[in-house]
């Protein structure tokens, strides 16, 4: 998996997008505008889309306080993440990216989803060489071995 949620952006939102496919919140004169936050999770997505085959679509979901994570999966099937604050900028920042906004992660979007070596071994954790589960008795952090 790429790792781009490292940081949540953080910043005032410009508005309440139309949608996921419309521009961020206008003006009274009716251009798109965005904040700084929105533009610059909006070039993570983009440059997301042009190292992955020059697309990609996203999902949304909810992530509690935390925020919101774009999930996002490029032409080539490579997969990474965006999270922030709010809903409604993730939705901004995907349609100024030029990326499709799907609600659920389905079937179709899943089968597009390229997984390698890294994310099989996470999936299985020990029962293929991967990182074992620690055990009830094992404090988080330690090895469990004397």
């Amino acid at each position: 998996m790429v790792g781009m949620a490292d940081t949540p952006e953080t910043e005032t939102p410009a508005g309440t997008p139309t949608g996921a496919s419309a521009p961020a919140a206008g003006d009274a004169g009716g251009k798109a505008t965005a904040d700084r936050g929105t533009t610059r999770l909006a070039g993570r997505i983009r440059a997301f889309a042009a190292e992955h085959g020059g697309s990609a679509d996203a999902s949304i979901a909810h992530l509690g306080v935390s925020g919101y994570r774009l999930v996002l999966v490029g032409a080539d099937g490579a997969w990474g993440d965006v999270v922030t604050d709010e809903r409604e900028r993730a939705l901004a920042a995907a349609a100024l990216a030029g990326v499709t906004v799907h609600e659920a992660f389905d079937g179709e979007m899943a089968s597009r989803v390229r997984t390698g070596p890294y994310e099989w071994s996470r999936m299985a954790g020990s029962q293929i060489g991967g990182p074992a589960n620690p055990s009830a008795d094992t404090p988080t952090g330690t090895s469990g071995t004397p």
